[in-house]
């Protein structure tokens, strides 16, 4: 039997009594229709996942009583955080919720030269707080119990000074397919299995040649081939072909 899932940051250990946020509680009562006694899953966004029963729903809220833990679907044995340039309109919305279906452990929002938005203007919309949702909507979806982390929206440059700091090694940077120096993804050498890594991918104007040196230093090139991907679906692709790379599928 299949129950439906939330998201509850104060799930701790069986037991507990915990209150779900807002827009959980609405999901709970109002789209689902549960009610007082219904059992559920909860999880808190990092790994772990609980069967729960709804004490009550009411103005005050839905408040839960915490039951045995449950096993989530299985995280990926490679964290791959993925740096993604900012695309315009709805775009970057696909782009987050099949990063986090795929497995990504984190999503760094950047800005690039040739990005379409700048990094005020994503601020000034509330992006990250909107991909934030979409996160965690795509995770209950796909049954993860880990949130990835979304990153502040940042130009790309001070992300090429931070380095290792920001990017997890190694760092594979995709670039066209007949740009020098590039190696299609499926040559890569990958008989040492890393714990993270980091795939960089840019806007729909693609790289200028100042960031594709910047980049060649933080990292290894990499090309996908020679067909033309829509921009939200690139990192999909990507992250796939590299997940098979890591033995992930």
């Amino acid at each position: 039997m299949s129950f439906a899932r939330f998201f509850a940051p104060a799930a701790g250990v069986p037991g507990d009594r915990i209150l779900l946020p807002v827009d959980e509680a609405e999901h709970l009562t109002r789209v689902l229709r549960l009610s007082t006694g219904d059992r559920v899953r909860v999880f808190n966004g990092r790994g772990a996942e609980f069967e729960a029963v709804v004490d009550a729903a009411d103005r005050d809220g839905v408040r839960l009583t915490l039951g045995a833990p449950c096993t989530p679907a299985p995280e990926p044995r490679v964290a791959i955080t993925l740096a993604q340039a900012a695309l315009k309109g709805d775009k970057m919305d696909d782009v987050v919720r099949d990063a986090v279906m795929i497995g990504v452990a984190a999503i760094l929002p950047v800005v690039t030269a040739r990005t379409e938005i700048s990094v005020a203007a994503l601020t000034r919309s509330r992006r990250r707080e909107r991909w934030e949702r979409i996160a965690v909507s795509s995770a209950k979806q796909c049954g993860r119990a880990v949130v990835p982390l979304i990153a502040e929206p940042s130009q790309f440059d001070l992300h090429v000074a931070l380095s290792e700091s920001t990017f997890p090694s190694p760092v594979f940077v995709l670039v066209e397919p007949n740009m020098a120096g590039g190696v299609p993804l499926g040559e890569l050498d990958t008989t040492t299995i890393p714990a993270r890594a980091t795939l960089v991918v840019g806007p729909e104007g693609g790289w200028t040649a100042d960031e594709v040196h910047a980049a060649s230093a933080l990292g290894s090139l990499i090309t996908l081939g020679g067909r033309t991907l829509r921009a939200d679906a690139t990192a999909l692709v990507a992250l796939a072909a590299l997940f098979t790379k890591y033995g992930e599928y």
